[in-house]
């Protein structure tokens, strides 16, 4: 499966719940030094609303504050912006605005850079009346490194960076106690990473969740234009979201930005550079949004309209690639417009242990496959990248034993980066009862999840023993796909054995028949089938691609204490019923075929009959009345079939020339010899042997057939000899005489 599954409305899970978005507390401390340049400036501000405006919890907090240093009694290092605001649509809405206030110090405001300052403000805004249960996070901005030598409060010029380097350390310190979390990000050449990775490491250093990518650190980037996309990306991992930097490009323009099927909540960030770029928005089946409200299932709210950088808040959002169509008039289109988005999302597992009730000393296979909560497979590395996947076997007479469940490839997992996690464990020899392995998975940005799949020790050889052939197969919405379960009944009692699926939303797969019947001694194959939804409970979701359904059929044994005999996966690629076109393409390409060969058919025909018709090669005699011939002329191809000619010198010496509109024409006959047509005398039949009278002295016969074409030569000028002669038939002009004196 694809980063983005196809658009669409979902089906509701049956068990669904209002998703809970996790919020924090942060600050965001902006270096105003005057070392900055204008569009450093521009560039912290845009990244402190686009964090700001991005966040997808309404519940989160945001105070924005400017430090430099405070070098006079009249200067203070800390200039406060956006006083600690709620991030609900009302609160989204004005910390846009407030952003806009950070500035540029002039030299006579203080110069310096005063981290101890900034980072006892940002503690403070973030530790009083705040829940120390949800994170705090300082985000600290800056182009320098810590300059205090022009601040008098840190003591004599000669001690200044001494006790700047003091009182920092006592403020990480306080940072620490209060759990908060310092993310700096430097930019520009002067930046000192070294200093900076020492703040990151002062703070809180317990994340959002227990994994490496949520632990503070420093980042640093080399000029403006990375400084937005850089904060966003540190901004998601201590917020625990996802994030997906997109394309940019100068208005008019259309961005592309995919948003994957785990998102629950997503907002698309657009910095458009300038306020009057204005910007539609698109879902994957190309439906154009509203800003506000609720739309096919999502529920919409834009933030920021008005300024340099809005954000779209969806809930529930539809997944795969949105489209952001950014415009703007003339005169403001010279800066690029930059897309990207920030989500979070429910990551689910299915579980299955083969077999499911294994002998003591047996081994069995552990298999935790992702899924969306709907329980659609989920297959893509980038979707569940940084997961981390923990497995545990317990069960009676036995301690806990730890399961490495893999996604690489090998040893008993089968295919690497597909989705399934895979791994093996032998069962203690003093197991005795019951069973039960669980996996637990853990991304940042991803719910956790943990599922456990119940089982029991086989006494020895069971009563009924099965075994489940059901392919992975693509099929369409009210289609089924068919397998084989084949059962031995061993014992000297009939068992009733019942079928279900499991592991997805109700309603999407079902397996029939639901019971089975096994006779005392009976071994038997019989046909399972699991049957598809209809289309309307997936509408529109299945798109082009289609979706993967992922579902587990199980087979219990309710004669033996609901024993359970096969948990065994199930894939179900499930594409839209193809259309008119998809479904007879053979019999629309066959006509096609068909109608060419009738067109090339009648074309050879049409050609083969003007072919029989074509007068060129005849050659016509000129016979006198006494059965001399007193000339030859070779027909040309003529007009529409017709070799139009006339007889010049009828008396004195007569010879055929072709003329156009002529009194006389011939054509080839098919069934061999010539026809001649007359001006008003109709048709003749000239046979190849034969005569035909064109005046009361002259007849016209055929000579001697030649198919050779003749080079065109000058008209030979008049003669009155009465020698026979042969005329060219290719002129279309004839003789330079007037015609009609010759009749």
């Amino acid at each position: 499966m694809s980063l983005l599954a196809p658009a669409g409305p979902r089906p509701v899970p049956a068990a669904a719940s209002e998703p809970a978005f996790t919020s924090v507390n942060y600050a965001v401390a902006v270096d105003e030094s005057a070392s900055l340049a204008p569009e450093d400036m521009k560039a912290e501000k845009a990244a402190a609303a686009r964090i700001a405006l991005g966040d997808v919890s309404s519940s989160s907090n945001v105070t924005v504050f400017g430090f430099a240093a405070a070098e006079s009694g009249d200067q203070r290092a800390v200039d406060p912006v956006c006083p600690r605001t709620t991030l609900d649509a009302a609160g989204r809405e004005s910390v846009g605005a407030c952003v806009g206030k950070l500035r540029s110090r002039k030299k006579s405001e203080g110069t310096g850079t005063d981290f101890p300052s900034a980072i006892r403000q940002g503690v403070h805004d973030l530790s009083t009346g705040t829940d120390p249960s949800v994170p705090r996070v300082l985000f600290l901005l800056t182009d320098g490194k810590m300059d205090v030598t022009g601040s008098p409060k840190y003591g004599d010029p000669a001690h200044r960076e001494a006790e700047g380097e003091r009182q920092l350390e006592l403020e990480l310190k306080n940072a620490a106690e209060q759990q908060v979390q310092i993310w700096p990000l430097g930019f520009g050449p002067a930046p000192d990473k070294e200093q900076l990775d020492r703040i990151a490491a002062g703070g809180y250093q317990k994340g959002c969740v227990e994994l490496p990518s949520a632990r503070p650190k420093a980042s640093k980037v080399s000029g403006a234009k990375d400084v937005g996309p850089t904060l966003e990306k540190i901004f998601a991992a201590a917020h625990c979201l996802r994030y997906q930097r997109g394309p940019s490009n100068r208005p008019p323009a259309t961005l592309e930005i995919g948003i994957s099927p785990l998102a629950t909540v997503g907002s698309i960030v657009v910095d458009k550079g300038d306020p009057e770029v204005t910007v539609t928005y698109l879902d994957p089946s190309g439906h154009e949004v509203p800003t506000s409200g609720t739309y096919r299932d999502s529920r919409f709210e834009l933030a920021g309209g008005g300024g340099t950088v809005e954000a779209l808040k969806i809930v529930d959002p539809v997944p795969g690639i949105w489209k952001v169509k950014a415009e703007a008039p003339e005169g403001h289109r010279s800066l690029p417009v930059g897309v990207s988005v920030l989500w979070q999302g429910e990551l689910r597992g299915s579980i299955t242990m083969d077999p499911p009730s294994p002998q003591a000393g047996e081994k069995t296979t552990v298999t935790m496959r992702l899924q969306t909560r709907e329980g659609y497979e989920i297959k893509d590395p980038r979707d569940y990248e940084g997961l981390r996947v923990r497995g545990e076997l317990t069960g009676d007479g036995f301690a806990p034993l730890e399961l490495r469940l893999t996604d690489d490839g090998k040893g008993t997992d089968p295919k690497g980066s597909d989705g399934s996690f895979t791994g093996s464990v032998e069962i203690p020899e003093s197991a005795d009862g019951a069973l039960k392995v669980s996996g637990t998975l853990t991304a940042s940005g991803l719910s956790a999840d943990t599922r456990s799949e119940a089982g029991q020790i086989a006494p020895g050889v069971l009563p009924v023993t099965t075994a489940l052939t059901l392919p992975a197969a693509t099929t369409h919405p009210g289609s089924s796909v068919t397998g084989t379960l084949a059962v031995h009944n061993t014992s000297d009692t009939p068992h009733t054995l019942r079928l279900s699926v499991a592991d997805l939303q109700d309603g999407l797969l079902s397996v029939t028949p639901a019971e089975i019947e096994v006779k005392p001694g009976e071994s038997v194959t019989r046909k399972v089938t699991v049957e598809v939804a209809p289309e309307d409970v997936f509408g529109d979701r299945l798109g082009d691609g289609g979706l993967r359904l992922g579902g587990t059929v199980t087979v219990v044994d309710t004669t033996d204490d609901d024993r359970t005999l096969v948990r065994s996966p199930l894939s179900v690629h499930v594409t839209p019923e193809p259309g008119i076109w998809e479904k007879y393409w053979w019999a629309f390409l066959s006509a096609v075929v068909v109608a060419a060969l009738v067109v090339v058919a009648a074309l050879a025909w049409l050609r083969q009959r003007r072919t029989r018709r074509d007068p060129f090669g005849l050659v016509l005699r000129l016979v006198s009345e006494g059965g001399d011939i007193l000339g030859e002329h070779p027909a040309g191809h003529g007009h529409k079939q017709w070799y139009e000619f006339a007889v010049v010198e009828p008396h004195r010496s007569p010879r055929i020339e072709r003329r156009s509109h002529g009194p006389y024409a011939v054509q080839r006959s098919p069934e061999g010899g010539a026809v001649l047509r007359t001006r008003g005398g109709g048709r003749t039949r000239l046979p190849a042997n034969g005569q035909v009278p064109l005046t009361d002295t002259l007849s016209l016969a055929l000579g001697e057939e030649t198919r050779t074409p003749r080079p065109r030569r000058p008209r030979p000028s008049r003669s009155r000899t009465t020698t026979p002669t042969t005329t060219p038939a290719t002129g279309e002009g004839g003789s330079s005489g007037t015609y009609e004196s010759y009749l």
